[in-house]
């Protein structure tokens, strides 16, 4: 029980592993799009949207479904330690979450699409954890890219959280923050797309099952 009160708290830059200074691995494309893993570069009219909605191959399956989404990824975000591996995360000692990085065109889908989505496919009320899944690194968190992303991101949280309070389901704990805060780094290559490469693989979808109001 003591380790597990240490997972779902959160540590100080003074506590966190050194990390490395690059990424020690390499991505290639997408399995399932045929795109860049790694998309630094990202095709013009093009936007990047970043959650943190628990383990992160269910979450990355959901996205890559959606049309308009060019390209998906998993890696790490809100942490301190650089360029972490998958272990370090997941001992806690590293302030990140699992996180997924999609590349979409907003002509096709919006940010509120996506935004809404992701309130409906987990359970944004759980704190540092979803479901079975305890740790820092399931927090729930939506890191904006653009001013506008960030004003929808308020005002959808706050309608979703209206709803929630109405039905009495608990209070959204999700962390909202600029992504310039809090750089994404790459998760290595076995879980970019695990779920396509392990078809039968673990999905947490744990969500409060109510639809993002009309």
């Amino acid at each position: 029980m003591f380790g597990l009160s240490r997972k779902t708290e959160m540590i100080t830059p003074e506590q966190a592993l050194p990390g490395r200074s690059e990424r020690p691995w390499s991505l290639g494309d997408h399995v399932v799009l045929h795109t860049p893993v790694v998309t630094d570069e990202v095709p013009d009219g093009h936007e990047v949207a970043i959650f943190g909605l628990g383990c992160f191959w269910g979450a990355e399956e959901i996205y890559w479904q959606l049309p308009g989404v060019w390209s998906t990824s998993v890696g790490y975000a809100g942490g301190v330690s650089p360029h972490p591996t998958y272990e370090e995360v997941c001992s806690g000692r590293t302030g990140h979450t699992e996180a997924i990085r999609i590349v979409f065109d907003p002509a096709v889908v919006s940010y509120a699409d996506l935004v809404k989505k992701f309130f409906e496919v987990h359970d944004p009320t759980q704190g540092m954890r979803q479901g079975n899944d305890v740790g820092t690194q399931y927090r729930s968190a939506i890191y904006w890219t653009t001013p506008e992303q960030e004003q929808t991101a308020a005002e959808l949280t706050k309608v979703y959280g209206d709803e929630l309070a109405r039905r009495r389901l608990g209070a959204i704990t999700t962390e909202i923050r600029p992504a310039s805060e809090t750089p994404y780094y790459y998760a290595e290559d076995p879980h970019q797309q695990y779920l396509a490469k392990n078809p039968y693989g673990y999905r947490c979808h744990a969500n409060t099952g109510v639809k993002f109001p009309a």
